[in-house]
């Protein structure tokens, strides 16, 4: 183990582990914990300890319980250290939203297999993504896509066209069908379209971000059989997206192996396995709990009131727009905090009011500038989300064994 000293910590501060090698101690090094990266480093940035370990184990997870193929939502956390994690816990197949991602997972891992599910794309973003990176799976939610498409791929018989299409309702956090995916009858009409511009047909769906009911799933799976026997045409993939939920606090979030369950079920009801692949490209579900986000207590005002150097402009942007309860623990010097706690009003490192959490945070009464605040559960719409407003980042990583 590299001996830190802080003076070191601070010249590194100036360079994003995330840029790093996977598997290089670099900058700011391998650490047992959160408490040793406190006693090594004594971090005044924000910084995520992130555990491949326990990356590795959910990934096992959803390899074992999962009956298909499993993917990466990349749009999730696009950090280089993370990715080469996936990629080495096995993970083949990658979900992408834009070029920038994509260039990401040929530089990391050449040979994968790279969905590009984002609904709508600019015609240079798909002249890019066919000719120089090989793409050969696009997704489309209206005809208009589907033109623009068939205009730059012509009539290659190995492109796979997902049609992405929507239900009424959702049982998610984020109701991702207000902006993408089409009905049934227009599923219907695109599938027919794919089918016979001779391109190679698929189906997709997503139930929405941080879904909590494993029937959502079944429900879409029987709606893509619908589809599919009302289109008369048979289908080469069945892509049932992501949305599986992480343990947030405060939200009652069954286990992984019930959305399994509930998915081979419904899956083995409307579809034969050798006819029609089963794919699933989680994100947060995935990454969630591999990593978490040390931050320090910049100021406390008398009363309840905290400043951390990290807030709503940073890794915690979902705290805006979420009501989303994350696990903390705190501590003063590698001493965790204990004793009588009490809710605070929490704000962020800028200049902007907005930059406060929506929620209050419980945490110990005696708290105090320069103490620590570890959130767990930010692997996932952490760093990827974050900006450089006001000069301040939330991107720098190091490495743990035991994350929280």
């Amino acid at each position: 183990m590299l001996a830190h000293n802080r003076a070191h910590a601070e010249a590194a501060a100036a360079t994003p582990v995330a840029t790093l090698p996977f598997g290089e101690e670099g900058a700011l090094g391998h650490f047992r914990d959160s408490r040793e990266v406190i006693s090594h480093l004594s971090p005044d940035f924000p910084l995520y300890c992130f555990s491949p370990r326990e990356l590795k184990r959910r990934v096992n997870e959803f390899q074992v319980g999962f009956p298909g193929d499993v993917g990466f939502a990349v749009k999730s956390n696009a950090a280089e250290i993370v990715l080469r994690a996936v990629a080495a816990a096995g993970v083949k197949v990658f979900d992408v939203a834009s070029l920038d991602e994509i260039r990401r997972i040929r530089a990391i891992a050449p040979a994968a297999e790279i969905l590009y599910d984002n609904p709508v794309k600019s015609p240079a973003e798909i002249r890019e993504a066919y000719e120089l990176h090989g793409v050969r799976s696009f997704a489309i939610d209206d005809s208009e896509e589907f033109d623009k498409l068939r205009a730059i791929v012509g009539a290659d018989p190995q492109v796979q066209i997902s049609v992405r299409f929507k239900l009424p309702g959702s049982h998610a956090v984020h109701n991702l069908s207000r902006k993408f995916g089409a009905t049934e009858p227009e599923a219907i009409m695109l599938l027919r379209r794919v089918a016979l511009a001779g391109y190679q047909p698929a189906l997709t769906f997503h139930p929405g971000s941080q879904c909590t009911n494993p029937l959502a799933y079944a429900e879409h799976i029987t709606a893509a059989a619908r589809i599919r026997q009302k289109a008369a045409v048979s289908i080469n993939m069945l892509n049932v997206g992501g949305g599986f939920p992480a343990p947030y606090l405060d939200e009652a979030v069954p286990p992984l192996s019930a959305f399994f369950r509930a998915i081979d079920s419904a899956y083995r009801a409307n579809f034969i396995r050798s006819e029609c692949r089963l794919v699933c490209e989680p994100g947060r579900a995935l990454v969630a709990t591999s990593a978490s986000l040390l931050c320090q207590v910049k100021h406390r005002r008398r009363g309840h009131t905290l400043f951390l150097n990290d807030g709503i402009y940073g890794g915690f942007m979902e705290q805006f727009v979420t009501a989303m309860t994350l696990p903390n623990r705190a501590f003063r010097g590698t001493e965790p905090l204990r004793g009588p706690t009490a809710e605070f009003e929490v704000f962020g490192p800028t200049c902007d009011s907005t930059d406060r959490f929506t929620l209050p945070l419980r945490l110990p009464e005696d708290i105090a500038q320069g103490d620590w605040i570890e959130f767990g559960l930010m692997g996932a719409y952490g760093s990827v989300t974050s900006t450089r407003f006001n000069g301040f980042s939330s991107d720098r990583y190091v490495l743990v064994d035991n994350g929280f």
